[in-house]
């Protein structure tokens, strides 16, 4: 969004104003993330975790290249490969460690991005298209890291891709054939872990391309704000630089150092050590989970368990992508009018004691046994998850009496406003 009072790009120099002639990309970088995109006054720390995604996007990105270089995709020799990368290749260990808990952090950083997103309504008018593409980056991030789940060829890795592609087959008529094409065979084998590795080597691009959309979306409309009120005035916002640069930086390291502990410290923390035993089809693991960033929605899957005019198994499959689909339609669930959940006194109850219960709930059954009770509980959980969504969320937003909203940005911040109320040349008033 270009508000009137945005600053204008000069360039300074004679090679700065040759690039803004021929190639703008100075004044493009400055009108996008630089002094001349104002955003809202009022911005938390919340607002920090875009662009920490968009940061372990690029190290996933980086980081994945390399290991690319030195990686081999035979069902022979993958597992010896990521041991070769480990052990003899110079600074491979950091390269693959830096890689998989890359994963996992983005993934946290993406978590916090999406309920920070569903607290403030983000997804209503006028940044419905930004909430979208956000839900589409979010499935092929889950495409993305299944598929790099598979390609170390450890037991959880073969496992894991014969349990996941097994959930085609529950389609009917065309399940089994299409799990078949997709393998390239009746199980995991070459075949599978080739294209695994081809599309988990192109799909960060595309996530890149998506996040590109996902950021030009966002400055149609400007950024959302925790009062859930539009700008109104030159008052109600800053420059993004030098402001939320510092502020994003600041947050930018003190991720960095829980990073670098894990990395350095805790590298196989966040993994399954049963992927360190080379892929056996001859013996199952005693109990197959994903990685654990998948654990809530491998809950909904494991949550049906009879047969009610469709097989279970189709049931669960079904419910598992719709728990993430569901997200697609909130823009027209959630009618409310107010946007903040910190003026929403119902809304809020129901999202923190609630849906994060839930969710805490779904989490902790995904990376349990399959046995009771915890899928008797997964079953409770996933019931509120959609009645949440699907039922509770439209009739709150029907009956709920918000709080009152601040006039402004600006008396959300500081308590009064009223240069926004009477204009920009108005004469104070004592208050």
């Amino acid at each position: 969004m270009s508000f009137p009072w945005a600053k204008e790009y000069t360039p300074q120099n004679g090679l700065m104003k040759f690039l803004d002639e021929k190639l703008p990309l100075p004044r493009l970088v400055y009108n996008a993330v630089g002094a001349g995109y104002p955003v809202p006054r009022n911005l938390s720390y919340f607002w920090n975790f875009g662009v920490l995604a968009g940061f372990f996007l690029v190290l996933q990105i980086v980081t994945g290249v390399v290991l690319a270089m030195h990686y081999a995709a035979n069902t022979q020799v993958a597992f010896a490969s990521v041991e070769h990368i480990m052990r003899d290749i110079n600074w491979g260990w950091l390269m693959r460690y830096a890689h998989a808990n890359g994963a996992s952090f983005f993934f946290v950083v993406i978590y916090i991005h999406i309920f920070r997103g569903l607290f403030y309504a983000s997804y209503k008018p006028p940044r419905e298209m930004i909430w979208l593409i956000g839900v589409v980056i979010f499935l092929l991030m889950m495409a993305t890291a299944f598929m790099g789940y598979v390609l170390p060829w450890g037991q959880m890795s073969f496992w894991g891709a014969q349990v996941i592609t097994g959930l085609f087959s529950a389609i009917p008529l065309v399940g089994e054939p299409l799990q078949v094409w997709i393998l390239g065979g009746f199980a995991p084998d070459n075949a599978a872990l080739n294209r695994f590795f081809s599309l988990h080597f192109l799909l960060p691009f595309v996530i890149a391309g998506c996040v590109i959309l996902h950021i030009w979306a966002l400055h149609i409309p400007g950024s959302s704000n925790p009062s859930g009120v539009e700008v109104k005035s030159e008052s109600d916002t800053l420059p993004f630089h030098p402001y939320y640069t510092a502020k994003d930086g600041f947050g930018l390291g003190v991720a960095l150092l829980v990073f670098m502990t894990f990395v350095f410290f805790l590298p196989n923390q966040l993994g399954h050590p049963d992927n360190y035993i080379e892929a056996n089809p001859l013996s199952t693991p005693a109990h197959i989970v994903p990685e654990w960033y998948f654990y809530p929605f491998y809950a909904i899957l494991r949550a049906f368990t009879y047969d009610f005019i469709l097989p279970a198994k189709l049931w669960g499959v079904l419910a598992m992508f719709s728990a993430i689909l569901v997200w697609f339609f909130l823009p027209w669930l959630d009618k409310g009018p107010v946007r903040s959940g910190h003026y929403r006194p119902l809304f809020r109850k129901f999202f923190w004691f609630g849906l994060i219960p839930v969710m805490a709930v779904l989490f902790f059954c995904g990376g349990a046994p399959a046995e009771e009770p915890y899928v008797m509980i997964s079953q409770i959980a996933t019931a509120y998850y959609f009645l949440h969504f699907l039922v509770i969320l439209p009739i709150i937003s029907s009956i709920e009496r918000p709080d009152p909203l601040p006039f402004s940005i600006t008396e959300a911040v500081l308590g009064s406003d009223k240069k926004a109320v009477l204009g920009e040349n108005a004469e104070p008033v004592a208050t």
